[in-house]
């Protein structure tokens, strides 16, 4: 067993879990903070009662988000000491203003708004809540600032044959990270909108379930409540209406801005990495048509097998450049390219081991770009789909008394979230065989790239990354347990469950003390 290859799939393991918190994260913060600056402004009960509940779930995720996300950086000295000696120099800015100014503000903020019910003033609290969705914002900036430096070298010059930063401003503004990053953004306000639609859905079809709500025989709903269980009143039917609503429009908007972004986005990338673009669309031969369905044997590295059955003529042009008639280099043409300009091999050098004077495979793995690339944009387009569909189903006051379509708008959610997660695993595993991308654009630096063969640390054995890959799946695993119990039960229990003061009764004692929910609320809500 190779360890680079063990390395690899325990990097991939521990960032895909951790990535599947990271657009939620994103977006329903932010969705949360307009929900309290309309009870802000409106003073609405129905709004705070929003606030509470998404704002529950919103915080569940962010402290498992937290606790996955530690791992990554030790990954980079344990596993791959090679890659951090290498790009250390210019790491270091980004990660660290995630680090001690973006993260520090979001935790500290996001403390404050935890802890600020009721003993802060509404415009206070809202603004901090503001400032931590903001600062995670941010956060994810200098992320994908770094991460964007791999895939397109900027603002440094070799020094030693190391990249030293010579311009922090084209670091932080390189063209590459604008666009992935404007790219994640709208993912994540997709995966927000979804969350919304399926778990208001649920209560919604709950509510008629149990009676609460009937429809009369021309299709208009008559809202009612249930006395015996805790906020299920007339109030309740309208969080979830407005719920749904909301993030079907949220997830439409964010569909949209995803397509905009993704062409500025694809473009950049025929320029900067044209042959994980090619990948990407089984090009074999340079050409405009673009590949609808293609076939061949998914080991392959070349195009020995692969036969297109469906392409449609002027696209691929249009995808790359902005032109139907533009002839975009196919991998054929590409790979003796790479070759002439990195070698046949890996160089003989130690930093190898025994992968030195081994055979380059420039043409990343195949179907995980092509069905990546599709799945990406498939399941973008499904869940923006589902959005429509959900805002002509309510458009008389509530959802179908089915249950199946409850299920499959349940089963909705996960959509933007494979999305996602088929985007990020395309952008990685296309950039292969380099760790850090050459530049055959004139935009970037020159000479500076890294094959992913020489960053592993050369003194981890087989046995240690074995033993750490396991622990961590392990450990993950428990974690993704934790995190669904938690969900499950509090999408369960409704607002009833962030609201701890809807359950209690006129006798309970503390009925004349005014602030006596706001302390409850305060460590419920905390938990």
């Amino acid at each position: 067993m190779d360890p680079l290859d063990i390395a690899r799939w325990q990097f991939g393991i521990t960032t895909v879990y951790h990535f599947l918190m990271v657009p939620l994260t994103l977006g329903l913060g932010a969705t949360v903070a307009v929900l309290q600056t309309a009870w802000v402004r409106t003073g609405d009960e129905r709004w705070l009662r929003m606030t509470k509940f998404w704002g529950k779930l919103y915080l569940i995720n962010f402290i498992l988000g937290v606790a996955t996300g530690l791992v990554q950086e030790f990954q980079f000295g344990m596993a791959w000491s090679e890659y951090s000696r290498f790009v250390g120099d210019v790491f270091g800015a980004p990660l660290a203003l995630e680090g001690l100014l973006a993260f520090f503000v979001e935790s500290t903020f996001l403390g404050v708004w935890i802890f600020g019910w009721g003993r802060l003033r509404k415009g206070v609290h809202l603004a901090a809540l503001w400032l931590a969705a903001g600062a995670s914002w941010v956060s994810a900036y200098f992320i994908i600032v770094a991460n964007s430096w791999m895939q397109h070298p900027v603002g440094v010059e070799l020094v030693d044959g190391r990249p030293v930063m010579v311009d922090v401003w084209a670091v932080l503004t390189n063209n590459t990270a604008i666009a992935a990053f404007t790219h994640a953004i709208a993912g994540s306000l997709m995966v927000a909108g979804m969350f919304l639609v399926g778990i208001a859905w649920y209560h919604l079809w709950q509510r008629r379930k149990d009676g609460i709500d009937t429809v009369r025989p021309d299709g208009t709903v008559v809202v009612g409540s249930h006395p015996l269980v805790p906020g299920r009143d007339e109030r309740d039917h309208s969080v979830w209406l407005r719920s749904l609503r909301i993030g079907a429009v949220v997830a439409i908007a964010g569909f949209g801005a995803v397509a905009i972004t993704g062409d500025v986005q694809g473009k950049l990338m025929y320029e900067q990495q044209p042959m994980k673009m090619a990948a990407a669309e089984a090009a074999c031969h340079s050409g405009s048509s673009f590949s609808v369905l293609s076939i061949g044997d998914p080991g392959a590295a070349d195009c020995s097998s692969v036969v297109t059955l469906i392409e449609i003529p002027g696209i691929l042009g249009f995808l790359g450049a902005g032109d139907f008639n533009a002839e975009m280099p196919g991998i054929l043409d590409l790979e003796p390219m790479y070759v002439d300009r990195y070698g046949e091999r890996l160089p003989d050098d130690p930093l190898y081991g025994d992968r030195a004077g081994s055979e380059i495979t420039y043409v990343p793995t195949m179907w995980i770009t092509y069905w990546g690339f599709r799945l990406m944009i498939g399941l973008g387009a499904v869940s923006a789909f589902g959005a429509v569909v959900a805002l002509w189903l309510t458009r008389r006051g509530t959802v179908p008394a089915s249950p199946r379509i409850m299920k499959l708008a349940i089963a909705g959610i996960t959509a933007p979230f494979a999305a996602n997660t088929a985007g990020w695993i395309f952008t990685e595993m296309g950039r292969q065989p380099f760790v850090v991308a050459p530049n055959p654009d004139p935009t970037g630096v020159d000479g500076v790239f890294m094959f992913t063969a020489a960053a592993v640390s050369p003194g981890v054995t087989v046995g240690e990354l074995l033993f750490s890959v396991i622990s961590l799946t392990v450990v993950y695993a428990v974690l993704l347990v934790v995190e669904i119990f938690l969900l499950v039960r509090y999408v369960r229990g409704g607002v009833a469950s962030a609201m701890p003061e809807l359950a209690r009764t006129p006798h309970e004692p503390g009925d004349d003390d005014p602030d006596a929910d706001r302390r409850q609320d305060v460590l419920a809500f905390a938990y």
